[in-house]
């Protein structure tokens, strides 16, 4: 006997919440299935995060890596898109509230990302802004090449100097990407682009609590970043932390010496938290949640006591595979996304799927030009060959083939002249008195320079 498909019942609706890596792999994943998919998010674009260094060191533009959803997903006739926050969930009634709308879902995906944690000192981020979003990133710019611009006309020696000292705290992947990429800036790119200032004078400081920097990486390829660093001219300080930031005066501390730098540009690349929603979840479901806001979830990714509801990527804290809790980067959220698309779809037909299991794909880091590091485990390589490996697994993972020829334009164009097309200052510019401006986008302090 033929079996039928009752066509007055609604599809299985899948409502996703977030655009990133994890919630697009997801999408995309349930792009062909016999269910309805919503996409929200609050910015209409996906954007690639582990590029997002060189758009605030002005070698590619937010367009390059950033791509609008609706195109991404135009061909899945399944899948609409909605712009806008969710701010509340209602697991039992199973809707999610956007705007004055509640939508209804009958399976729900949360992938929200992180943001920058300050570990409890939220006031520094005005002084130290972190790099998380295409904001973010515009605000490093014009943080960075102003500095240049203000040291330019600045006369007082001690001024110039606070103008020409660039501080990265946190030696991760971000950490280092930046440190090398401001000392490219300085001493190459702009070398020969000022009168009253030498910007070989310039001093790019890279701090690290841990005693190396890509404390993640194996020891020798940590050793190796460190000496291409300080080839580049970038000043690697292990072992030290972060006491205070106060407008131009960070405060730094290395065994019992406490230390005092004048820096005008002080950049965070220490840590993370996960997104608002992620306590919001804890709270609407009882589910627990680590010490950065991620909620614990079960070995297929669901809330416990929830199983129609997902967490995925930075927002999941997921330790069943080895006790550790998976890494916050891109990889972990792109398979976690197909894994909780691939369990829906075999749930629909009754079957199931075993724990998700992460395939560890390696971890790779670009200090400079001809200079990375790649760890695959069972291979480890550096120099030259590295960051070729490394420009061809961006370039592959780079969502549109537009995004994949700007942005292989823009890298042959910076190898061969050393130069930036992207070093525009944009948003709130120094001051004609050589002030300057703190915090956010819509809401800056005035603060002297």
């Amino acid at each position: 006997m033929m079996n039928t498909v009752d066509s007055s019942k609604p599809p299985h609706h899948v409502v996703i919440v977030g655009g990133g890596f994890g919630g697009l792999y997801a999408a995309k994943a349930l792009g062909r299935a016999d269910v309805k998919v919503t996409l929200i998010d609050k910015r209409n674009f996906h954007l690639f995060q582990p590029l997002l260094y060189q758009v605030a060191t002005g070698s590619v533009s937010p367009a390059d890596i950033s791509s609008p959803l609706r195109s991404i997903l135009s061909k899945s006739k399944n899948t609409k898109v909605l712009l806008g926050e969710v701010t509340d969930i209602d697991p039992q009634a199973q809707f999610v509230i956007l705007g004055e709308e509640a939508i209804h879902y009958d399976s729900l995906i949360l992938a929200t990302g992180a943001k920058h944690s300050y570990f409890g000192k939220d006031q520094w981020e005005e002084f130290a802004p972190g790099l998380k979003t295409v904001e973010d990133a515009i605000e490093m710019r014009r943080r960075i090449f102003t500095a240049f611009e203000a040291a330019e006309k600045e006369t007082d020696p001690e001024k110039r100097r606070a103008w020409l000292t660039f501080v990265i705290v946190g030696g991760g992947p971000t950490g280092v990407e930046l440190a090398g990429a401001i000392a490219e800036l300085a001493y190459h790119t702009m070398k020969e682009d000022f009168r009253n200032i030498d910007t070989n004078e310039a001093q790019v400081l890279l701090l690290e609590g841990m005693d190396r920097v890509l404390p993640p990486f194996a020891t020798a390829l940590s050793k190796e970043a460190e000496a291409s660093l300080t080839k580049l001219g970038v000043a690697v300080h292990t072992k030290t932390l972060v006491t205070n930031i106060n407008g131009d005066i960070i405060t730094l501390k290395q065994g019992d010496e406490f230390q005092q730098i004048a820096a005008k540009t002080v950049l965070w690349a220490a840590g993370v938290k996960a997104s608002p929603l992620g306590k919001l979840l804890t709270e609407r479901t009882g589910a627990e949640c680590d010490r950065a806001g991620r909620a614990i979830v079960e070995p297929d990714l669901s809330i416990k006591g929830f199983s129609n509801i997902f967490v995925i990527g930075d927002l999941a804290h997921f330790a069943h595979q080895n006790g550790k809790p998976l890494p916050g980067v891109a990889p972990v959220a792109m398979q976690e996304g197909q894994y909780v698309a691939t369990l829906i779809k075999q749930r629909l037909k009754g079957k199931t799927l075993p724990q998700f299991s992460y395939t560890d794909m390696g971890s790779l880091a670009v200090i400079g030009q001809n200079a990375a590091v790649v760890d695959l485990g069972f291979a480890k390589f550096t120099g030259f060959v590295a960051w070729l490996f490394w420009l061809v697994v961006h370039i592959y993972f780079l969502i549109e083939f537009d995004n994949k020829l700007l942005v292989m334009i823009q890298w042959g164009w910076n190898y061969f002249t050393r130069k930036r097309g992207a070093r525009l200052i944009t948003g709130k510019e120094m001051q004609p008195d050589g002030n300057r401006y703190y915090g956010s986008a819509n809401d800056r302090q005035l603060v002297s320079g």
